[in-house]
């Protein structure tokens, strides 16, 4: 949950200075901050960033870093996740409106009844959702760690997996363990063409294609490689192929480029002719935004200690298990 503290008015933006970055570091060395951005942030935040990362690499740099103020360049429950970890530090998020569709899919009060249905079942719960989803779970995961957290949970428990269903599915075909789906999903994931994507490959036979486990199945079937947002970036680097077809945000094109210039990454197409494989959420940062936060030291994230204090088991159970 969020203050009620509203962020700058549009009129601050007549004091944005010239040079944003050179703005930006001097705030940053003033309030002693570190800026962690999401993949699919834009580049000009993901150049100023300390850290980039996926929701794990987040979450470790949040558990561990020693500034005094996080600024958050993500969606709101990345921040909540900081705030959580840190309930003395100062958060901020650049934008209050920075939400996310999956985890929006899973209210808290229709959750908590979906689980009495289940009261002996483990509670596994992606770390795309809410303060108050975490504090009902047994152990938060992520993309990057779903498959190991399921694979160290006890063989004669049930398992409830929320709130993406997609990754869901995916964990237990990796796993072969049957979960207990929270039927959520991600706006972003679900919308890409296999038609399309099928397409592309006819026209760059050679290219391989990337995916996050959040796509559907029918995406996931044509994929040459299946990861979380770091584990691509990874592969791309490491594979000899030159051209590949991106299944995700395609904020994470920036970093790909960055680390293979004379690769080629085509971004997988949505089933409109739309920019819906963009996170509307995600782009609601901009490094203008980014400065106002930092001047005026809001949106804050604060949270009821009682949530904080039962989201943060689970959490930490999920940091403990990924080692």
């Amino acid at each position: 949950m969020f203050t009620t503290i509203k962020p700058p008015s549009t009129s601050a933006l007549n004091l944005l200075p010239n040079d944003l970055f050179s703005a930006i570091n001097e705030l940053k060395r003033d309030l002693k901050a570190i800026i962690l951005a999401h993949y699919y942030q834009d580049p000009d935040i993901q150049d100023i960033a300390d850290f980039i990362g996926d929701s794990l690499g987040l979450s470790q740099q949040a558990a561990t870093t020693q500034a005094e103020v996080i600024v958050f360049a993500g969606v709101h429950f990345m921040a909540e996740t900081a705030k959580i970890l840190n309930p003395d530090k100062l958060v901020l998020l650049p934008d209050l409106d920075a939400g996310c569709s999956l985890a929006e899919s899973c209210p808290p009060a229709e959750f908590a009844k979906f689980k009495a249905q289940y009261p002996d079942a483990l509670v596994v719960s992606y770390i795309n959702c809410t303060a108050e989803i975490k504090a009902m779970s047994d152990v938060i995961c992520t993309s990057s760690n779903a498959v190991k957290i399921v694979n160290q949970l006890p063989k004669d428990r049930p398992i409830i997996f929320a709130p993406d269903r997609n990754l869901g599915r995916y964990v237990m075909e990796q796993t072969g363990r049957d979960l207990i789906l929270w039927q959520g999903s991600c706006i972003v994931h679900e919308t890409f063409s296999e038609k399309k994507i099928v397409q592309l490959k006819i026209e760059h036979p050679e290219a391989e294609i990337l995916a996050h486990p959040e796509c559907e199945p029918s995406v996931l079937h044509h994929a040459d490689y299946i990861g979380s947002t770091t584990a691509l970036l990874n592969y791309s680097h490491q594979s000899s192929h030159q051209i590949f077809i991106v299944a995700t945000e395609p904020g994470i094109i920036h970093q790909m480029q960055k680390y293979n210039p004379n690769k080629m990454f085509i971004p997988a197409p949505a089933m409109n002719n739309c920019a819906c494989n963009e996170c509307p959420y995600m782009r609601l940062n901009t490094l203008e935004k980014l400065y106002l936060a930092m001047k005026f030291k809001q949106p804050e994230i604060i949270m009821d200690e009682s949530i904080r204090v039962a989201a943060l088991r689970p959490i930490q159970r999920m940091l403990e298990m990924s080692k």
